[in-house]
């Protein structure tokens, strides 16, 4: 979800509004998957990374999230959406921590699409996070194979992704899922996320219809 910061700069506003400004996009998104019928939608919010940022910017971002979560809880249950948060959720505060927990459970019945939300996340810390699991559960390495590697990571029991998209028109994929989309379609939009809406969602998975996949 990237181009928060420069929508807001082009209007000469704070960049926090390009993050409040995207909540609109988050939610036209998660609805529109539901009712597409989409399997899993998983949205990149908080890279480790992030923590660079400055500290005010950084609160408001958590502040943003919390009453985001409250604020879509209802359409969450309305749409049968079940919502899962990955990404290194330990390192949280506590009022964030407790802020998922009470979302996830609470929508933990449903049985329509998965929505991750990315948050404290990094694809290469994910894969280390993985590894450090594996080698607890005493495997020997001659039982570690691919399949049984996947168990470990975040995103068990979840299907790879099939599309991957990327707003604002950057072409790298930023550290984001990097086992799990070694095969994945890529669609890359020139338009920021807080100007994202269900037509460019649309647009984008009928992209990837027309598309051969050749898993190589």
């Amino acid at each position: 979800m990237d181009g928060n910061g420069r929508w807001a700069k082009h209007r000469h506003l704070p960049r926090v509004e390009g993050y409040r400004a995207g909540i609109d996009a988050v939610r036209d998104t998660v609805e529109t998957g539901a009712r597409l019928g989409l399997q899993v939608l998983t949205l990149y919010a908080f890279s480790l990374e992030n923590w660079k940022r400055p500290r005010a910017e950084v609160s408001a971002l958590m502040l943003l999230l919390k009453r985001y979560l409250r604020g879509e809880l209802r359409t969450m249950m309305r749409h049968n959406i079940r919502f899962n948060a990955i990404g290194r959720i330990e390192e949280l505060s506590r009022d964030v921590q407790n802020e998922l927990q009470a979302t996830i459970e609470q929508t933990s019945r449903n049985t329509g699409m998965l929505f991750n939300i990315a948050l404290n996340y990094g694809g290469r810390a994910e894969i280390v996070d993985a590894a450090r699991r594996a080698m607890a559960s005493g495997l020997s390495p001659e039982q570690l194979d691919e399949r049984t590697f996947e168990t470990f990571l975040y995103t068990a029991g979840q299907p790879d992704p099939d599309l991957l998209i990327r707003t604002s028109g950057e072409l790298r994929v930023s550290n984001y899922l990097l086992w799990q989309i070694a095969y994945a379609e890529i669609y890359v939009i020139d338009t920021f996320w807080p100007d994202f809406r269900r037509h460019h969602l649309m647009e984008a998975v009928l992209a990837y219809q027309k598309r051969e996949r050749r898993y190589g």
